[in-house]
């Protein structure tokens, strides 16, 4: 499948790829705000998927930096596991974060680094870090979980992109499930894929800002090749741009073990010599 294949929601899901999710048209009647982000948390039915990507980092000085990767994910909505592994450039190349997500648990990761040979796990105090050196958060990689936020829709009604959006506030059930204090959500009432996306601390500072474009019907469903996150001092942004996407290609979960993350490339050269 080449890059014309727009990526399903659950891929790595977190903010990269909930927002990027295959979408349907609109409902019939507007549904609840919590029915609302289920629909655009739930519609990919894939087992897994592999994707190619581009980071690119662009600074308030005109420095730019690109980083080149594959992104996998095996499982369901609230109960899967995410990899993300860099080949470029050579600093990071090698470089591998698992994320695990399982349902009724809080999200855990482990991250290898090369240089030291060894995996760590992330702490949860260090999740809401910059994830390499970009305006995505360790949390912003891994997968966000539906029964994690309740939903409230708000009154504006803005249009985004030529689209007429809901509204929707998610704030977290518990204190210790995210580094945000709420997130506005800005929801496309004819595609239900989230077009735009605003994250506050628990003080009530925006943190990051999200947005979605380049949507492109495939097959008679909705997708976004390429979204931005922006810091909200304004200090730099970072685009996530998908080159290319695979899906049902029988992933192994052996390659989503901690304890194998130092062998993921030779685990992957394996199975493509298959």
């Amino acid at each position: 499948m080449n890059s014309s294949v727009l990526v399903p929601r659950r891929i790595g899901a977190t903010l990269i790829l909930a927002m990027l999710g295959f979408l349907t048209g609109a409902a019939a009647q507007t549904p609840s705000a919590r029915e609302l982000m289920a629909k655009v948390y739930g519609q990919d039915t894939s087992h897994d998927v592999t994707l190619r990507a581009t980071l690119q980092v662009f600074r308030k000085d005109g420095a730019t930096r690109r980083k080149k990767l594959f992104l996998y994910r095996i499982g369901s909505p609230g109960d899967s596991k995410t990899l993300v592994r860099f080949t470029d450039p050579p600093e990071l190349q090698g470089v591998v974060l698992l994320s695990i997500n399982r349902k009724g648990d809080s999200v855990r990761q482990w991250i290898y680094l090369p240089a030291t040979q060894r995996v760590r796990p992330v702490a949860p105090r260090d999740r809401s870090g910059s994830f390499a050196g970009s305006d995505f958060s360790y949390e912003d990689i891994g997968e966000r979980v539906l029964d994690d936020f309740s939903y409230r829709f708000l009154k504006e009604q803005d249009t985004i992109d030529g689209h007429k959006t809901f509204k929707v506030e998610a704030t977290p059930v518990a204190p210790g499930l995210s580094q945000y204090g709420f997130v506005y959500y800005w929801v496309g009432q004819d595609i239900p894929v989230i077009l735009h996306a605003e994250l506050y601390d628990p003080q009530g500072r925006l943190v990051r800002g999200f947005h979605a474009s380049q949507l492109k019907k495939v097959s008679g469903i909705w997708g976004a090749r390429r979204i931005e996150m922006s810091s909200a001092q304004g200090d730099s942004r970072t685009t996530f741009t998908i080159e290319d996407a695979h899906f049902n290609t029988n992933l192994s979960d052996d390659l989503f073990n901690p304890e194998a993350l130092d062998r993921v490339g030779s685990l992957l050269q394996k199975r493509t010599k298959k």
